[in-house]
C-alpha cells in the first residue's frame, strides 16, 4: 500500500454487556433491573488473521461487534478491551479502525469514488496530501474491486443510485471474501459476521468465534484446515454425531450446537468449552496479548481528529455541494412550487400594490405578502426535513469513526441552504415584485426582497431544527406544523397586534412571522402619505392607519430587519447544538 500502518492486535476479556430490563418483561414477572446480553466474552483479533463470528440469531454476534467497536449508545459494559497491550480509548481507536455495518449508511447523492474521497479526507493523517489521499483511495477501490461503480451515485437502497442487483453484485460473497482476504494480507486485523456460509467462503476464513442465544461463546479457535479442528473438537464431545462426507461444515456446526441438540443431548455447549483445552490456550493468548510489546507505544494523537475544524467545515461542505447539487427532487421541485407560487400570486393579486385608495384593496395587497410568507415559508421547512432526516443518519456513523465533529457537519448543512435560498427570493422578487406593481424604487425592492429572503431562510432552518430535537421525520412534521398554524394566528395580519389581548400580546414579539409581515407592510406602505379611505369613510394618509391599524412604523425597520435575520441565526444555533448534543439513535 503506498501509506504505511503500524499493525494492530485487539484482546478482550470477560466482557459483560447488560441493558435495562424491557418493561415487557418486567410485566412478565422478571425481577431482574438488567437484562444481560453478552456472558463473559472473550478472545483475540490479531494482524493477518482473519476471524469470523458465527451463531444463531439472537446469540449476541452483532452486539458484540458494537461492543468492541465503541458504537453502543447505551446499556453498561464490563470487562477489558486492549488493542496492543494498551486499554482501548475509543477516540483513538476510532482513528485507526474501520467498522462496516449490515446495512447502507451513505449519503445518498455523492459517487462511490466521492464517498471514499471524503472519507480518506478526513481519516488520513493531515500531513498526507491531496495526490497522495488520491493515489490511497484508487488502491482502495483496487482491492475491494469498486471501480466498475467507481462514478455510480450511492442512492437510497431501493430508490435511486445504486441498483439492488448492483448493491448485491458489489457484496457478492466471492467478491466480498477475496476482497477481506486481500485486506488481511496486507497485514490488517479483519473480523467478520456471517450467516450460513457456503464451504468455500467458510473455508476462506482463520479463525472463528461461535457464539449461542444468550450472549455465550461455545468455540472459539482455528478452524484448520478444511475445518478439521473445528471438526474434531465437535466430534470429540460426547453425542454429537459425526459429520458426513461433503457435508458443509458451517451448517453441520450451527446444527450440532443448536439450542435443540444441547436439550436432547443434555449438555452445555459453552460450559464445555470453558473446561476445555482450547479456553485454556485462549486465555494465555489473551493475557500475552494484554500487555504491551517490548519498546511498543500506546497509540497517541495531538487531536481528537485528523483534520482541523476548518478542514472538517469544507470537507463537509463540499459533500453537502454535490449532495444538493444531485437532489433535484428536492432542489428542483422547490424551485417549481416557488415559480408557480410567484406566478399564481402575481395573477392573483395583479396590480394592486398601487392600489391604495381604500382600506380593503390595502388589505388584498398586504394579503399577497401574507399568503408568500405563508405557503413558500411552509414549504421550505417541510421540504427540507426529509433531507437532513436521511443525512442525520450519515452523520451518526461517520461520527462515531471519529471523521468529523458536529459543529462542523451542522455549519455545512445551514451554509449550503443559503446559496439555494437566495436563488428562491430572487426567483420569487423579480416576479411578484413587478407583477403586483410595489413601487419601483431601489429601498423598498431591497427590503422586499431582504425580508423575503431571511424568511425563506428561518423558515428552512426552522425545519432543520425541528428534525434535530426531534427522533425521527414524523415526529418533526408533526411538531412544526403546530407552530404554524400558531405562528399564522399571532403574526399580526389576522389580528392585528392592537387588537390582541394585552396578556397573549407579549407572543406576538415572539412569533417570527409578525417581523417578516412588520417589516414588509412597513417597508412598502409605511411612509406613503396618500390620503387612504377607511372603512367607516374617513379619509387619512396611509402611514397613519398603518401605524394606527397594525402598529407599525417605517422609522422602525432597521430593528425590525435584525431580528428577522435574528430569527435564522436563533434556529440555526439550535439546530447546531442539538445536533451535537442530542443523540436519537438507539444501540
Amino acid at each position: 500500500m503506498v501509506l504505511p500502518f503500524q499493525p494492530l492486535a485487539m484482546a478482550f476479556d470477560n466482557v459483560n454487556y447488560f441493558v435495562d430490563m424491557p418493561p415487557e418483561m418486567r410485566q412478565q414477572g422478571s425481577e431482574e433491573n438488567r437484562l444481560q446480553l453478552l456472558r463473559g466474552v472473550s478472545g483475540t483479533f490479531r494482524p493477518g488473521v482473519l476471524t469470523c463470528f458465527m451463531g444463531v440469531s439472537g446469540a449476541g454476534k452483532t452486539t458484540l461487534m458494537d461492543v468492541l467497536a465503541g458504537r453502543k449508545t447505551g446499556g453498561y459494559i464490563e470487562g477489558s478491551i486492549t488493542i496492543s497491550g494498551y486499554p482501548k480509548k475509543q477516540e483513538t481507536f476510532a482513528r485507526i479502525s474501520g467498522y462496516c455495518e449490515q446495512t447502507d449508511i451513505h449519503s445518498p447523492f455523492v459517487t462511490v469514488y466521492e464517498s471514499l474521497v471524503f472519507s480518506a479526507w478526513l481519516r488520513l493523517p493531515s500531513e498526507v496530501d491531496t495526490a497522495l489521499t488520491k493515489t490511497f483511495v484508487d488502491e482502495v477501490m483496487d482491492l475491494v474491486e469498486l471501480n466498475n461503480l467507481r462514478q455510480a451515485l450511492v442512492g437510497l437502497p431501493g430508490v435511486n443510485g445504486l441498483s439492488t442487483e448492483q448493491r448485491l453484485d458489489a457484496r457478492a460473497a466471492a467478491i466480498v471474501m477475496r476482497t477481506v482476504r486481500n485486506t488481511v494480507d496486507t497485514g490488517r486485523t479483519v473480523v467478520c459476521t456471517i450467516h450460513q456460509p457456503s464451504i468455500d467462503i467458510f473455508e476462506a476464513f482463520d479463525e472463528l468465534v461461535l457464539m449461542k442465544r444468550g450472549g455465550q461463546m461455545i468455540y472459539v479457535g482455528p478452524l484448520g484446515r478444511h475445518s478439521q479442528t473445528l471438526i474434531d473438537y465437535f466430534e470429540a464431545i460426547p453425542g454429537v454425531p459425526k459429520i458426513t462426507e461433503g457435508y458443509n461444515p458451517a451448517t453441520w456446526m450451527l446444527e450440532a450446537s443448536s439450542v435443540g441438540a444441547e436439550l436432547r443431548l443434555g449438555t452445555d455447549f459453552a460450559e464445555v468449552y470453558r473446561n476445555s483445552s482450547l479456553y485454556q490456550r485462549n486465555g494465555a493468548l489473551i493475557k500475552e496479548l494484554s500487555v504491551p510489546a517490548p519498546g511498543a507505544k500506546d497509540l497517541h494523537f495531538e487531536s481528537q481528529f485528523s483534520q482541523p475544524f476548518i478542514i472538517q467545515s469544507w470537507a463537509c461542505l463540499w459533500k453537502q455541494h454535490w449532495s444538493y447539487w444531485r437532489n433535484p427532487e428536492y432542489n428542483a421541485v422547490r424551485f417549481f412550487f416557488t415559480l408557480v407560487t410567484a406566478v399564481l400570486f402575481g395573477t392573483i393579486f395583479w396590480r394592486m400594490g398601487q392600489k391604495i385608495e381604500e382600506q380593503q384593496k390595502v388589505l388584498n395587497a398586504m394579503g399577497s405578502l401574507f399568503a408568500a410568507v405563508l405557503f413558500i415559508g411552509v414549504n421550505n421547512a417541510s421540504s427540507v426535513q426529509p433531507v437532513v432526516d436521511v443525512e442525520r443518519t450519515v452523520f451518526y456513523r461517520e461520527k462515531a469513526a471519529g471523521m468529523y465533529s458536529a459543529l462542523p457537519y451542522a455549519l455545512a448543512q445551514v451554509l449550503i441552504e443559503v446559496p439555494y435560498v437566495f436563488v428562491q427570493a430572487v426567483v420569487y422578487g423579480v416576479i411578484v415584485y413587478p407583477m403586483i406593481d410595489f413601487q419601483w424604487k431601489a429601498d423598498k425592492f431591497f427590503w422586499f426582497f431582504f425580508f423575503m429572503f431571511f424568511t425563506f431562510l428561518y423558515y428552512t432552518y426552522y425545519g432543520m431544527m425541528t428534525v434535530a430535537l426531534t427522533p425521527n421525520v414524523n415526529i418533526a412534521a408533526i411538531v412544526s406544523s403546530a407552530f404554524y398554524s400558531i405562528w399564522m394566528l399571532f403574526c399580526g395580519f389576522i389580528i392585528p397586534r392592537p387588537k390582541i389581548p394585552v396578556w397573549w400580546r407579549w407572543y406576538y414579539w415572539g412569533c417570527p412571522v409578525s417581523w417578516t409581515l412588520y417589516g414588509l407592510i412597513a417597508s412598502q406602505f409605511g411612509d406613503y402619505e396618500t390620503l387612504m379611505t377607511r372603512t367607516d369613510g374617513i379619509q387619512e394618509p396611509l402611514k397613519h392607519f398603518i401605524k394606527s391599524y397594525f402598529g407599525f412604523r417605517h422609522s422602525f425597520l432597521g430593528p425590525v430587519a435584525v431580528v428577522t435575520a435574528g430569527w435564522s441565526i436563533l434556529f440555526a444555533f439550535i439546530f447546531a447544538i442539538s445536533i451535537k448534543k442530542l443523540n436519537f439513535q438507539s444501540r
